[in-house]
């Protein structure tokens, strides 16, 4: 039972949300009796609390749980902003209850058999082949098969680079070849299938950095043309790509002139201006969890009386911003630290391990900077089930974690 649940959790980051949620708090049942006993996982003799990626995991939490203590948010707003960084909790409770390589072995499998399943079905409605399973209402004209396509242009690209990165772990020739083919409709997926422009601007600093590993050493610093290349490269070759750029520099022009319509980048700017305000003036202890609607509608509503106030659980679009906002500077430094940890980790672990961990901190980072992306229900449920399986399948896999 304990196997078959992780292994449920690592499939649904590919699947609906009501399977991720559902699979989630059992998980996180079937863990309690083990944390409450205080028994300590060990790693190829290393002890895992010396892991820092489950320890900013549990940090976070308890950061965000405190600042219900002075949070301007409703109650039961900021209990449901918490419910949604309770994802975090996904990274220790998979190095906790995974106790074995064949276990994270299964994990793993699991996790990219739904992935693979996923792209399959984005590229099925893409050629205009309905699906029963398609619940998604960009299903028909944007071939998203549960959230949205922004969502899925950005796992397309990491995806991408996984399948890339993990394909000489294959314990078959063939498999090898079929994470090959797999990576390469991935990235096509994140070009050609969607149209998010985050999932672009990841998907070019993924090929990139696999690129930049690929070269010798005395050849990697040719590797900083690799992304104006790929850029005009799909620019050129990609309609819906070219389009999307143009888009977005027209939008950016209008907004900086002071036109600007109510488009996704307009918004944008608008949210991250008044979040670095709202930050300025709470600049210590922030105003507390799920409150970023609540601020930003009070300094809109203060300089333009005519404002529309936002739903509660919106958010800026940037992730940094809505951590500053909630928990001041030291949100952003907490999440910062965050990813420097998980960094760390994968730093510790094979080649293939460290360099798929990479490219997905990165693609974190990326997505962070344009999106709430782990706020964000759907794809912040990708992220942290991503970074959980493939950080236990590089714990539990022998040798893949260098003693220090």
């Amino acid at each position: 039972m304990r196997v078959a649940l992780t292994c449920l959790v690592a499939a649904s980051a590919g699947l609906s949300l009501a399977i991720i949620s559902i699979s989630k708090i059992l998980l996180v049942i079937a863990a309690l009796p083990i944390l409450m006993s205080g028994k300590r996982s060990v790693v190829d003799g290393v002890q895992l609390h010396k892991m820092w990626a489950p320890l900013l995991a549990l940090i976070i939490v308890f950061g965000f749980a405190t600042s219900l203590l002075w949070t301007t948010a409703p109650m039961d707003q900021a209990l449901g902003a918490l419910g949604k960084y309770g994802k975090f909790l996904v990274i220790p409770v998979l190095l906790v209850l995974i106790r074995t390589k064949r276990e994270a072995t299964y994990v793993l499998v699991c996790f990219l058999g739904a992935q693979t399943f996923l792209l399959g079905s984005s590229w099925l409605l893409y050629f205009h082949v309905p699906l029963v399973w398609a619940t998604s209402n960009m299903a028909s004209d944007r071939y998203a098969v549960f959230s949205s396509y922004l969502d899925q242009g950005i796992m397309s690209a990491v995806m991408g680079a996984m399948f890339w990165h993990l394909k000489t772990l294959a314990p078959k020739k063939s498999w090898y070849y079929i994470a090959i083919a797999l990576s390469l409709l991935a990235f096509g997926g994140a070009f050609v299938v969607f149209v998010g422009r985050t999932g672009y601007v990841i998907g070019i600093v993924m090929i990139s950095l696999a690129i930049f590993w690929r070269l010798p050493n005395r050849y990697r610093l040719v590797a900083v043309l690799a992304p104006p290349l790929i850029l005009l490269g799909a620019f050129f070759s990609i309609e819906k790509f070219a389009q999307r750029v143009n888009f977005t520099q027209l939008e950016i022009s209008q907004f900086s002139a002071g036109s600007g319509a109510a488009t996704s980048t307009d918004n944008r700017l608008d949210f991250w201006k008044g979040s670095a305000e709202a930050i300025n003036a709470k600049p210590l202890l922030g105003t507390g969890l799920g409150s970023w609607a609540t601020t930003y509608n009070k300094i809109q509503q203060l300089r333009y009386p005519t404002h529309k106030s936002l739903p509660l659980g919106g958010n800026p679009h940037q992730e940094f911003l809505l951590w500053g906002v909630q928990l001041g500077i030291a949100g952003v430094l907490l999440l910062i630290a965050f990813l420097v940890a998980v960094v760390i980790d994968f730093g510790k672990m094979q080649t293939p391990i460290h360099r798929a961990g990479l490219s997905l901190v990165v693609g974190l980072f990326i997505a962070c900077m344009f999106n709430s992306s782990l706020y964000d229900a759907y794809i912040g449920d990708f992220f942290c089930l991503s970074l959980g399986v493939l950080l236990v399948y590089g714990a539990r896999n022998r040798g893949a974690l260098k003693l220090q």
